[in-house]
């Protein structure tokens, strides 16, 4: 049913029954605000997601299949879709480049095609090109202790890489605006809305290419996410198979999805920036356990962190330090969520710099047959394509902080992060966090299809199989604590 058939089908019923004028209007005014958000969507669990694209031995492409286009409703299609010719322009003229014009100065013999990772012992041009972390620990022969090797890659050509329309146009109309203080940290009330500093430069340009990634527009305003995700020991058995469902709300800077700016006065008044639900649904021992986090523009504020403990029926409010521990069943801390948390100038301080601007092959999957095989934990049809990249350092002043510093790799034309590596404080390399993404055209926007995070130390690994759809209809209450408590009942 349509909204307007809907529309028309709720006021018929109105009139026809002897309710109050009164009724008739407020129904009026709830179905006329904003239409396109009334609309609902296809739910995508973790049986639809294994009938279209299995995790192990199954190189079946899933992108068509799940495509957004089948997905959401017609009309909310059409409001998250927008001419690419145009979108490809728009963003182009913010960063001042697109990327297939500002590649191909590095090791330029390399072409479209599929090499071996024994190409590189014969082709330095090839092991130029590779970052060196894949280099030294991913293109490799399959084996233990670590899932997601891959011996063969295949390059693409570079394409040009945006966002969503609005996003180019609250980026150009607010270009010059965002601020930072004297020390590289950014004055809140002078962010309104878009990528804050599109063409990085100065004393600060390290934090300002930072910034853009906290400010991002990564996947949709608003989204419903639902994944597997498995634990795998140094012997590549699995110790942790579950389904995690991450709701997502954009709280500020918000241009895509009305209501546009802040989300609501409560936002507005005390400077919320994300809010966030992640629940357990398998194992089943951990079903219903949930983690709300609600974070603020300002740095210096803390997160809002809540655990809710099905099985003790409990809530736990947690501390600033618990950002420090280990998600259930996964290789990374609730830190490494974000990337690497927040740029804060009164706890976790980091000195920030860019170590080096250049092109790398980066991983992709564009049509989904990306897969594991069984055989050794391989990774199975990857593609890599050059990108121009900022690689940035980010060394952790607090001694007791469990990362002396983080090595990141940054999108020079988007200002995604795709690649990080972690420290520990005696300098050994700790943990790892690598996404194999999805770029949707026709909607402007980078989607996660798998990320893989290793730690170097314990030798383990874990593997995220997310699904993310744009939900326009998200409210506060589904990702805030009645969200929580809810999903744990």
């Amino acid at each position: 049913m349509t909204i307007s058939e809907m529309k028309e089908k709720t006021m018929n019923r109105i009139r026809e029954s002897k309710g109050t004028v009164f009724l008739a209007f407020i129904m009026a005014m709830v179905l006329v605000s904003p239409l396109w958000a009334a609309e609902s969507y296809k739910k995508i669990d973790a049986v639809t997601l294994q009938k279209y694209k299995g995790w192990l031995d199954d190189p079946r492409p899933s992108t068509k299949e799940l495509a957004y286009s089948k997905i959401l409703p017609a009309e909310v299609y059409a409001k998250l879709t927008w001419d690419m010719p145009t979108m490809k322009k728009a963003w182009a003229d913010v960063v001042g480049f697109a990327a297939p014009d500002a590649v191909g100065k590095v090791a330029s013999e390399i072409k479209p095609g599929k090499y071996s990772y024994k190409d590189m012992e014969t082709n330095p041009a090839l092991k130029e090109l590779v970052i060196p972390y894949f280099r030294d620990h991913f293109f490799k022969p399959a084996g233990p202790p670590l899932i997601g090797n891959f011996s063969e890659v295949t390059v693409i050509p570079t394409r040009q890489f945006y966002f969503p329309l609005p996003v180019s146009q609250a980026t150009k109309k607010n270009s010059g605006k965002t601020r930072l203080d004297d020390k590289g940290y950014i004055i809140d009330s002078s962010y309104e809305a878009g990528i804050p500093f599109p063409q990085p430069t100065g004393k600060f340009k390290a934090q300002q290419v930072v910034y853009n990634w906290i400010k991002r527009y990564w996947e949709a305003e608003s989204s419903d996410s639902v994944g597997q995700f498995k634990g795998f020991n140094r012997h590549l058995k699995m110790d942790f198979d579950g389904v995690i469902e991450i709701k997502t709300l954009k709280l500020a800077g918000r241009c895509v999805i009305p209501p546009f700016g802040y989300l609501d006065d409560r936002a507005r008044q005390r400077k919320e920036e994300t809010a966030l639900l992640l629940t357990y649904l398998a194992p089943r021992d951990q079903y219903g356990t949930a983690l709300n986090v609600l974070s603020y523009e300002a740095a210096d504020s803390f997160d809002s962190m809540t655990l809710y403990i099905n099985a003790l029926r409990r809530l736990r409010k947690l501390s600033a330090t618990d950002s420090q521990d280990a998600l259930g069943g996964q290789d990374i801390i609730m830190d490494d969520n974000n990337g690497f948390g927040k740029l804060c100038s009164t706890r976790n301080q980091y000195k920030v710099e860019i170590l080096a601007e250049r092109e790398y092959l980066v991983p992709f999957t564009t049509d989904g047959s990306l897969y594991f095989s069984s055989k050794g934990m391989e990774l199975k049809n990857v593609e890599v394509e050059r990108r121009p990249m900022y690689v940035i350092k980010m060394t952790q002043l607090d001694k007791n902080y469990v990362y002396s510093y983080r090595i990141a790799y940054f999108d020079r034309e988007t200002f995604i992060l795709y690649h990080i590596e972690n420290y520990d404080q005696k300098g050994r390399l700790y943990r790892t966090n690598t996404s194999f993404t999805t770029f949707v055209p026709e909607m402007g926007m980078t989607t996660q299809r798998m990320v893989i995070s290793r730690d170097h130390i314990d030798l383990h690994s874990s593997l995220a199989l997310p699904f993310i759809t744009p939900v326009v209809n998200l409210k506060r209450s589904d990702v805030g604590l009645e969200g929580l408590i809810g999903k744990g009942k």
